[in-house]
């Protein structure tokens, strides 16, 4: 297993230079700089000379390659530079918007847990029936919602007619971030429901199940200590790809409710070109895909023993 591990971390590595330098490529095609965008957004007319002295204080003058090198060689010595906006260090200004992310995740990720795994399963057993076809409608009407409308609907009800919750988020507390979370939640248990009862089902089609009947085991028994464990492999797979996928920010939802997250802070970078914001986000959503990719393989032989990773012996 630690075998394994290693192997994949070693093997990941490559993937990461190549995604920085992709990203740094690719800010670059698109004809503007931060210098460009400060005097577009303040009005101001300036002459050539001194945009171009203030591209040389940020070094954006130099060849492309050298700015990617010099920035890749503060990167590996742990400093991720200073923001072209606020003159603020990068990780510092990182630090302090994770966490804001961090709650939102963890906040998001418990409603998706307490809302799609119980109905799942209850559409499961209930296949076909009133409460099947219900729980299926709720969950294609999620689905089809996009998380802008889903957030104007929880604005409107909940903040402005009922007064529940701020319509803006001033502070990183669990008032505040109940909406944001809500609205990510709602989108992700319409979609993991169906995935939990499609799983559900197959288990209570085979043979075990029917065999565990007819010794008089009682169905409770079945399903939560024979069916469940087996479909722990779905479950976890999607909880994990949507843990790396919040911890990422989510751009729309952070933005409407002006929660002050990494996701917020990525949109507002790359607005002014702020490039060095930009590849700390970037490098953070890289590593984070990587190790939830990683965790998610290595939970893979935890939950069902059948599975074998690399070659790893049982």
């Amino acid at each position: 297993m630690k075998k394994y591990a290693l192997r994949r971390l070693l093997q990941l590595i490559p993937i990461l230079f190549a995604i920085t330098f992709l990203s740094y490529g690719m800010m670059r095609i698109a004809g503007s700089d931060v210098v460009t965008q400060k005097m577009e957004n303040t009005g101001q007319v300036v002459s050539e000379d001194t945009l171009n002295a203030a591209r040389e204080q940020l070094g954006l003058d130099k060849p492309f390659l050298t700015q990617y090198f010099v920035w890749l060689g503060k990167l590996l010595r742990g400093d991720m530079g200073n923001s072209y906006v606020s003159g603020f260090s990068v990780f510092d200004t990182f630090i302090s918007k994770l966490p804001a992310t961090l709650l939102l995740t963890a906040t998001s990720i418990l409603l998706t847990i307490i809302i799609s795994i119980p109905l799942g399963i209850l559409s499961a057993i209930k296949q076909n029936s009133i409460i099947d076809y219900l729980i299926r409608l709720c969950s294609f009407i999620g689905n089809s919602l996009p998380n802008f409308f889903v957030s104007l609907l929880l604005m409107y009800f909940l903040s402005i007619k009922l007064r529940i919750f701020p319509v803006i988020a001033k502070e990183v507390s669990l008032k505040s971030v109940a909406m944001p979370a809500i609205t990510l939640a709602i989108a992700m248990s319409a979609k993991y429901l169906r995935q939990v009862r499609a799983t559900v089902l197959d288990e209570l089609s085979k043979d075990y199940v029917a065999g565990a009947k007819a010794r008089g085991v009682k169905f409770s028994v079945t399903l939560w200590k024979s069916v469940m464990k087996a479909s722990l492999v779905t479950v976890i797979t999607l909880l994990m790809l949507s843990v790396g996928n919040l911890l990422g920010g989510t751009a729309i939802v952070e933005s409407i409710f002006m929660w002050d997250g990494v996701g917020k802070m990525a949109v507002d970078a790359i607005s002014m070109r702020d490039y060095p914001i930009i590849q700390a986000y970037v490098m953070w959503m890289a590593i984070i895909y990587v190790l939830v990719n990683l965790l998610t393989d290595l939970s893979y032989r935890f939950l069902d023993p059948r599975i074998r990773l690399g070659g790893v012996k049982q």
